[in-house]
């Protein structure tokens, strides 16, 4: 797959020249939501989800392409840098990459031993374990890596080698690690029309793009444990299972994985820009509208888009930061800020909450969170928390309000979704949050997830709601809190 090149970003700025202005003397509001346009936030989004971003992972070339595009568009559209005197946040994470050098494996079988070469034999694969490690068990065959291939057998303490034809890893390691595999291994799947498991994930094994953590001395924990996955060659593949086993067999072989890691700080990027507000006797109260722009990355030759999750809310966003131009300066101030590191652990809205970095004397006082925004049926929408939530608030009763008036009749709940996007780490800060989600769908963490299924309608709906929401939030009193009895 091509890497970014300088003509193609310069495309991608062109394309994301502002619109026009609405006449002058239109009212703020009318003026706002005329600016959001369902094409425009296309050109945005089918740029933030190509190929060429490599899924924007966090921290990836990609992902600061991505960052350095939506520092662009503030910047073009006056908006204030709102990281202190820069557009971007940084926050410090672990970088760890393979050591070519520490690779190696030794393969026991019929009674002799021979060396394995690293990018001929087998390829390590995934950020699962970009760490030190030292691995060895016998090889037993777990035919597609399904519930009763694992039952057949006994993989506890043993290497376990499936055949791969395209199906998820995460779906396949997870069950292997919990069956008590000490790693996975990776052969073609002769019935599937795919290509060698080899040159499919051949650079997808920490040799690249490094694999990040949040930094060890802050972990609060344990951090669990590695789980190698390795890719096999079809020649060692089709050595190891000669005779055609059945799942479940134990086969003639001990494999011994070897790898160690090189460690290194690295910094990460949220995206931040202030809208100051206009009134002396409020413009130091600031609401935070945020989303994250980061998404799971690629391995090997799969690219995995992240159109809905979270390019929909990216470019969400970036069409509320052309209508807050268009509006003018409100009240109060809004922080738009794109979070990285939200697939992660939500690591980026973590680090914000963690040290906010606002101007002196201006504290946040709400928190509007959108993320996935663009598929499943053009009326629905879902908004945590709801009245049934602890933490339910009056935000989510203007945000219901001004949802109606967009084609969104009535929001459902997505309670069950409180503590998986940012807005929980901003609810941390003491301040009434609300987050709008359209639902999972087929496509969710799959290479499927690409601009060309996306509902862009709707993402402009969803965006003009969060307009109308910053608009009616510019009362006098923005008393949040539920009433005694809610």
């Amino acid at each position: 797959m091509k890497t970014p090149h300088l003509p193609f970003l310069l495309l991608g700025l062109l394309a994301a020249a502002p619109r026009p202005a609405p006449a002058q003397g239109a009212p703020p509001l009318q003026a706002a939501l005329a600016t959001v346009d369902a094409g425009e936030i296309r050109s945005d989004l089918e740029f933030i989800a190509a190929d060429e971003l490599r899924g924007r992972d966090t921290v990836s070339r990609g992902q600061r392409i991505a960052a350095r595009y939506l520092r662009a568009r503030l910047q073009r559209l006056g908006f204030r840098p709102g990281a202190g005197d820069r557009y971007l946040y940084e926050y410090p994470l672990e970088s760890r990459t393979l050591d070519p050098a520490s690779l190696g494996a030794t393969l026991a079988r019929g009674g002799q031993e021979r060396e394995l070469v690293h990018g001929r034999d087998y390829q390590v694969v995934g950020g699962w374990a970009v760490t030190d490690l030292d691995t060895e068990g016998g090889v037993v065959f777990g035919g597609a890596g399904e519930r009763e291939d694992l039952q057949a057998g006994e993989p506890a303490g043993n290497w376990l080698l499936v055949r791969w034809s395209g199906q998820n890893l995460w779906r396949l390691a997870w069950p292997a690690r919990r069956a008590g595999a000490v790693g996975l291994l990776l052969a073609t799947d002769p019935a599937a029309e795919s290509e060698p498991v080899l040159e499919h994930f051949a650079g997808a094994g920490g040799l690249g793009d490094p694999r990040v953590s949040w930094p060890a001395s802050t972990q609060g924990g344990q951090r669990r444990s590695p789980f190698p996955v390795l890719a096999l060659s079809d020649e060692l593949a089709a050595e190891l299972l000669a005779g055609d086993p059945a799942p479940g067999a134990a086969l003639d072989a001990h494999l011994h994985e070897r790898r160690a890691a090189v460690v290194e700080p690295v910094a990460a990027e949220d995206v931040c820009g202030l809208w100051p507000g206009r009134d002396p006797a409020l413009r130091n109260e600031v609401i935070l509208l945020s989303a994250h722009y980061d998404h799971v990355g690629a391995s090997g030759k799969t690219i995995y888009n992240g159109a809905d999750d979270n390019g929909s809310g990216t470019c969400g966003l970036l069409a509320v930061a052309e209508a807050l131009a268009a509006y003018g300066p409100m009240r109060r101030s809004v922080l738009l800020i794109w979070v990285s590191g939200e697939e992660k652990g939500l690591w980026g809205s973590r680090a914000w909450a963690e040290q906010p970095l606002l101007p002196e004397g201006m504290r946040p006082v709400a928190d509007i969170n959108i993320d996935m925004i663009g598929r499943n049926a053009p009326e629905t929408l879902f908004v945590t928390p709801s009245p049934e939530h602890d933490q339910y608030n009056r935000l989510t009763e203007v945000v219901q309000r001004c949802a109606a008036l967009e084609g969104f009749p009535a929001l459902g709940s997505a309670d069950e979704y409180w503590g998986r996007s940012d807005h929980a780490m901003f609810a941390r800060l003491g301040i009434p949050v609300c987050f709008l989600f359209a639902g999972e769908h087929e496509d969710y963490h799959r290479p499927t997830d690409t601009a060309d299924k996306i509902d862009y309608d709707k993402i402009r709906r969803v965006v003009r709601t969060v307009v109308r929401t910053l608009d009616a939030l510019q009362e006098d009193d923005l008393s949040l809190a539920p009433a005694a009895g809610d």
